[in-house]
């Protein structure tokens, strides 16, 4: 039990966050000094401080997970309260961890840095919040809790949660495991189900047949929908809704209105699957060097060359297909387009179309050890014609497709953060479930402090990557940073892999066996981390240089200040 009050605990909390902040912020004031050459940040510079980056960015993650799981929260229950400063003495201790390396790689004097890592302040909060008897105790109560982790939601966002975690619980979670073990294709009974309950439409405005505000920024409901639904099945399920809403957010950002008027009621409804082609063989997530040529002929344009990683390609008859319009590489992101590419829906492993022009495109699913049900493809396309009318934002849309592609990702790094969500909560109930079941040495595995501590630690982080999913959801509704969705898809998806990782570990050799279903959330959760854009891009190329581009602002405007005065 706590020896102190709770809002005595959360002023102390609250208050060594604000120094651990002030410290993390000297590491970025630091790579900012020395990557500003002439008056201006370096980019080459700053590659040379990759290492730095990566830490910062974590650091940044971790650090506003905790901020956000310690501010007030309205209604909060004790057992919430005691799982947010649990992650707190977690995250404080694992940021000042990182700050300790980098403050030696980057030459800042420790003392204050030591100074805090030795505060009475400190000592007390993890005394009171995380010393191992007071994590057993939590995680006794976490395994007896009706429920944890709660978030007070919008009233229509609450309901259609509960609508899709009732089709969640009877129609997806029976076939997760057929469809995982057996690398099938989703079936007709969740796509149909899907459909049915307007699914696809969530992130696409009234207007166009869908059921979103008129701006398409439901964000909290697209998080609320994918959470659940990735609960049961992230490859089944959670993961459907994702390409819908990519290609509807790019639409609604620079499609003409004609193209609103013709692709955005089918993609609602659930007629037209989508599926998102970025990604290709040599580039990854560097889009701005992505080749897959598209030349301009008579009436439309021919595509040349790969993608691959692109998930429901096979099902899907519509592809948002990035392609280089610009012949000149040296445009960068400047020179590509996106093509809205037909082809018919195909249920199996592979295919093969020819277009009546000649055109060609062939698919091949990618075996991978997870995120079965979707299936990721290679694709390879041939002189493939599209028409005039499928370029997205038509003329005016050209060299435009990085902008439009951007417009989209930012939903789906949400929705990754989600889906985290989600699978960390299956894979904890799951624990929880065998913890009291299994017993082992004559008592039962959930009643060995070790056990309850595992307990306790997992549900900790999941409440406060979840708390943040929301928070973060709420704040882009409001016009919020994008590179904060970036933040949370970070911490989120590298929690998944820990949480579902020590659920596999307290079912033991079970865990191991493909017919638990924690091995299932296991491999799956291990993707997150890659897709919708790779933790090491996400690290480097956003959540770091938002920081130092943001740090140079304030270091530039505090010297024309005093140069005033």
């Amino acid at each position: 039990m706590l020896d102190q009050s709770l809002p005595e605990t959360f002023t102390l909390a609250n208050a060594v966050l604000g120094r651990v902040r002030w410290l993390l912020d000297e590491a970025v004031l630091a790579v900012v000094r020395s990557c500003c050459i002439a008056g201006e940040l370096d980019s080459q510079r700053l590659d040379e401080y990759q290492p730095a980056s990566y830490e910062i960015a974590f650091a940044s993650a971790e650090l506003l997970a905790a901020e956000t799981s310690c501010a007030p929260q309205a209604n909060a229950t004790e057992l919430d309260a005691r799982l947010s400063l649990a992650f707190a003495a977690e995250a404080i201790g694992s940021v000042l961890s990182r700050l300790d390396t980098l403050y030696v790689d980057l030459g800042i004097p420790p003392t204050d840095l030591h100074a805090q890592m030795q505060s009475i302040d400190l000592v007390r909060l993890r005394h009171v919040a995380a010393r191992s008897d007071a994590l057993v105790d939590l995680g006794e109560c976490v395994a007896q809790a009706d429920d944890i982790a709660r978030i007070a939601k919008p009233e229509d966002v609450a309901m259609a949660q509960d609508a899709f975690r009732r089709f969640a619980e009877e129609v997806v979670a029976p076939l997760a495991e057929r469809i995982h073990r057996e690398d099938e294709t989703i079936p007709n009974e969740i796509l149909d189900g899907m459909r049915a309950m307007g699914a696809f439409g969530l992130s696409i405005p009234a207007a166009y047949g869908g059921s979103a505000s008129s701006t398409g920024d439901d964000t909290q409901m697209m998080v609320a929908v994918t959470e659940v639904l990735a609960q049961a099945s992230l490859a089944a399920a959670g993961s459907l809704i994702t390409r819908p809403e990519i290609l509807s957010r790019a639409l609604l950002s620079g499609g003409t209105d004609e193209q609103k008027r013709a692709w955005l009621p089918p993609i609602a409804s659930g007629e037209t699957l989508c599926a998102i082609a970025i990604t290709e063989p040599d580039f990854g997530s560097d889009v701005a060097a992505l080749t897959l040529k598209g030349t301009r002929v008579e009436g439309g344009w021919r595509l040349d060359g790969a993608k691959t990683w692109c998930t429901f390609a096979g099902m899907a008859n519509l592809l948002m297909v990035v392609t280089r319009t610009d012949p000149d590489k040296r445009s960068g992101h400047r020179g590509l387009s996106i093509m809205l590419v037909e082809k018919p829906s195909f249920d199996a492993h592979a295919f093969e179309y020819v277009q009546p022009e000649g055109g060609r495109l062939d698919g091949r699913a990618i075996p991978t050890i997870g995120y079965r049900g979707m299936h990721s493809f290679d694709l390879h396309f041939e002189n493939y014609f599209v028409p005039d009318t499928h370029v997205l934002g038509g003329e005016a849309g050209l060299g435009r497709g990085f902008y439009y592609t951007m417009a989209g990702m930012t939903g789906g790094r949400m929705q990754t953060a989600a889906r985290a969500t989600g699978v960390m909560r299956a894979a904890l109930d799951a624990a929880i479930r065998y913890a009291a079941d299994r017993k082992v040495f004559g008592a039962p595995l959930s009643e060995f402090p070790l056990t309850r501590l595992k307990i306790a630690r997992m549900a900790a982080r999941y409440a406060a990557c979840r708390k943040l999913t929301y928070a973060i959801a709420a704040r882009l509704e409001r016009g919020g940073s994008q590179m904060e969705a970036s933040l949370v898809k970070l911490i989120a998806c590298r929690s998944a892999e820990s949480v579902t990782r020590e659920a596999l570990q307290i079912h033991g050799g079970m865990g191991y066996a493909e017919e638990s279903a924690v091995s299932r959330y296991f491999v799956d959760a291990r993707v997150l981390s890659i897709f919708e854009g790779a933790e090491e891009t996400l690290a480097l190329k956003v959540i770091a240089r938002a920081l130092y581009d943001d740090a140079f602002a304030r270091l530039t405007s505090k010297r024309e200040a005093q140069h005033a005065g």
